[in-house]
């Protein structure tokens, strides 16, 4: 790996680690529906005229529907999910939750795709839920003022928003294989867009929002979105998939220190524990190590 691929995969990883960060300080003034949507909005925006500027437009029309789908499976859902997510538990938590995404493409591949897995795979697999299993027992690590039934909701809704992703990501290698990468990231960011916006209209929060969450609000669109967009797909295609996806291994590492550093939260560890286990078996499921590899979608 050369040194900028090097160094696009760390900033990649710490943008969506503060993508945590950012939707702890949103979520809760704008709610899950409204904030999501205000993220793909900008983010759509963003791509859109890069998109433009670059040529390519073509694609979004030939492929609408197929990008539509995609958006709302891999950005509307896991989006709200997310956002509703940490409400209750700690952005770290989440994003540990948020690293079981290539576990699950894994599995919905095999279920669906027809992958052929071996041994070591399945064993990854097995190990990978283990971990999920010691992550969520017992007590939980929730935010001051939480309740147990809360984040257990919560954490639902986070292993269905990494559920989501994955299933988006095999829908995108079966419906979009050959697409541009930047149209498929526009075109589902549109999606998305077009998909919350009356559920956005309908679910506005009713107070003035103040400066701090509308800059939360643009930072999640600009830079860990767009931008992490941008340099996700510049990833796929310098180094390829299987070495892109090692940025899901560091996106807990950068969401547990921002949100320590500027939110005060604590790792338990049980959460340690619980991550290192995800993400053996998420390696081992992925062909990392102990068998050849199988290229999934990467999430954020």
């Amino acid at each position: 790996m050369k040194p900028r691929d090097l160094i696009d995969l760390i900033l990649l990883a710490a943008l969506w680690g503060a993508a945590f960060l950012f939707m702890r300080i949103a979520a809760p003034v704008f709610g899950p529906v409204a904030l999501v949507e205000v993220r793909v909005a900008i983010a759509a925006a963003c791509l859109l005229a890069l998109m433009a500027w670059r040529g390519g437009l073509q694609h979004l029309r030939s492929k609408a529907a197929p990008l539509l789908m995609v958006g709302v499976l891999h950005t509307a859902v896991p989006f709200v999910l997310f956002s509703y997510s940490v409400l209750s538990i700690t952005s770290g938590f989440a994003s540990i939750l948020n690293a079981t995404t290539p576990m699950w493409t894994a599995l919905i591949a095999w279920l669906w795709l027809r992958q052929h897995f071996r041994a070591a795979q399945w064993l990854g697999l097995a190990i990978g839920m283990a971990g999920v299993a010691v992550l969520v027992w017992g007590k939980v690590d929730f935010k001051p003022g939480g309740t147990q039934w809360t984040a257990t909701l919560a954490i639902g809704a986070g292993l269905l928003g990494a559920a989501a992703y994955g299933l988006a990501g095999n829908y995108a290698k079966r419906h979009l294989a050959g697409v541009n990468s930047l149209a498929v990231a526009t075109g589902s960011q549109m999606g998305a867009a077009l998909v919350l916006l009356p559920f956005a209209i309908w679910l506005w929060p009713r107070e003035a929002i103040d400066v701090r969450t509308w800059g939360a609000a643009f930072a999640l669109g600009i830079a860990c979105t767009a931008l992490a967009y941008i340099l996700y797909f510049r990833l796929l295609e310098s180094v390829g998939a299987v070495r892109a996806l090692a940025v899901t291994f560091l996106i807990p590492l950068f969401a547990v220190f921002w949100g320590g550093v500027f939110l005060d939260e604590s790792v338990s560890a049980q959460m340690i524990v619980g991550a290192a286990i995800i993400l053996l078996g998420t390696a081992l499921a992925l062909g990392l190590v102990g068998a050849p590899r199988v290229a999934t979608a990467a999430a954020r």
